[in-house]
């Protein structure tokens, strides 16, 4: 964060500007924190080598036609039942098939022989 400096006059602030001669501490110990590194610990790939690099990993990986899976989740699939047309159709269907089977109709019972 950038130190300020305030010029007051009778207890009035009248100029805030950025101090050019403040020395910004560092965020982090890393000169580019915002870097991910290629290195990491040796990983065997299917075909029976180990990698500390990542791209190296990634490209073997692709050249036998896997896919790397992380950590995102997928977004839920919409189901067709909550449409409230198909609620509606399938109520309908299921109410037809009960007054069916309660006015006497069976379905036909085949034999497999």
């Amino acid at each position: 964060m950038r130190r300020m400096i305030e010029i007051s006059v009778d207890g009035r602030t009248i100029w805030r500007f950025h101090d050019p001669n403040a020395v910004c501490a560092p965020r982090s110990e890393l000169p580019c924190p915002m870097l991910i590194s290629d290195e990491m610990p040796p990983v065997e790939q299917v075909d029976g080598k180990f990698y500390t690099s990542k791209r190296k990993f990634r490209a073997v990986g692709r050249e036998h036609g896997l896919i790397e899976v992380g950590n995102e989740r997928p977004k839920p699939k919409a189901r067709s039942t909550v449409l409230p047309r198909t609620k509606h159709e399938r109520r309908a269907a299921i109410k037809a098939a009960v007054e069916k089977y309660k006015s006497g109709q069976r379905p036909e019972v085949r034999s497999h022989e």
